[in-house]
């Protein structure tokens, strides 16, 4: 079933309330679906029930009212936890589970629904729950190809979503890998500040020009993906041993100003494996192969 007709509108139960499960279910409602939601502590479903939301008593109820079931919880464990009681219920119903988890554990919650003759999709938010439901938010899938299909529209409310593959597992390894680059844009924000910091320098102070450093220096990432999939890294500029040469310097004046290099330590001895190696005059880019799996740290 689907939203075939103008007056039609899929029936969607959300499990979990936390702040995104509420920015979800607010979004599900604004788009005239019949919402029905269900919280292990009910009284946070009071707001959406007074804008016309039903409250299940328990998991399989929701589960029960709801051709789209929205799983948002803490973790993987919780949402096997709920969806157990309620496999009975889930035969022809589609899963999209939004829950941050592993790829493991993806695969494996994937499987458990399709034993169940159930659809399921995971999904990756990329959005604050302020800005669901805006052009801000974005969604990354994986699973059942008919379902997202299906769906699309429904989904597409809570942001712009895009199929990343079949596997269940993909979204999740998609989510790992953003966030390690998120992390890592912040660890070097916490280094940049607390340095500067050291010279009198406040952190709003140093946010301006940095962030306006940081755009331009993502322009080079495009390129760097071409170089790393094709595994060609000849390079005319900035080449891994002057990289490394200014790592270095970078280093040794945070050390002098007192503050530990434990953040950015580990990219230099990336840089190094590779020079050592032979590689110098290698793109940047031929950092990866230090960490890459099908070469180790060569």
């Amino acid at each position: 079933m689907s939203e075939t007709t103008a007056t039609h509108k899929v029936p969607v139960s959300v499990l979990g309330l936390g702040n995104l499960g509420r920015a979800l279910a607010e979004t599900f409602l604004r788009e005239g679906h019949p919402t029905t939601v269900w919280n292990r502590s009910a009284g946070r479903a009071d707001g959406l029930v007074a804008r016309g939301a039903s409250l299940a008593a328990t998991p399989a109820d929701a589960v029960a009212a709801g051709e789209l079931v929205v799983v948002a919880v803490l973790d993987y464990d919780t949402v096997r936890e709920l969806l157990l009681p309620a496999a009975g219920e889930l035969k022809g119903r589609t899963v999209v589970n939004l829950t941050t988890g592993t790829p493991s554990a993806a695969r494996a919650l994937g499987a458990w629904v399709a034993d169940q003759r159930a659809s399921y999709l995971d999904g990756a938010v990329y959005a604050v729950p302020q800005t669901i439901g805006t052009s801000a938010a974005f969604v990354l899938y994986s699973g059942d190809e008919a379902a997202f299909g299906t769906y699309r529209t429904v989904l597409d409310a809570i942001g712009e979503g895009s199929l990343v593959g079949p596997a269940a597992e993909l979204s999740s390894v998609y989510d790992t890998a953003l966030l390690s680059g998120m992390y890592g844009m912040f660890a070097g924000f916490f280094q940049a500040v607390a340095l500067a910091g050291t010279a009198g320098i406040g952190a709003a102070e140093l946010t301006g020009p940095l962030v306006r450093w940081l755009t331009a220096a993502a322009d080079a990432l495009p390129a760097f993906a071409r170089e790393i999939d094709d595994r060609e890294y000849g390079t005319t500029t900035s080449n891994l041993e002057i990289n490394a040469v200014g790592l270095r310097n970078i280093l040794a004046a945070t050390e002098a100003q007192g503050l530990p290099t434990d953040l950015l330590a580990p990219l230099l001895r990336l840089f190094d494996d590779q020079v050592r190696a032979g590689h110098a005059a290698s793109s940047l880019s031929r950092a990866v192969e230090s960490l890459r799996a099908d070469t180790g740290r060569l």
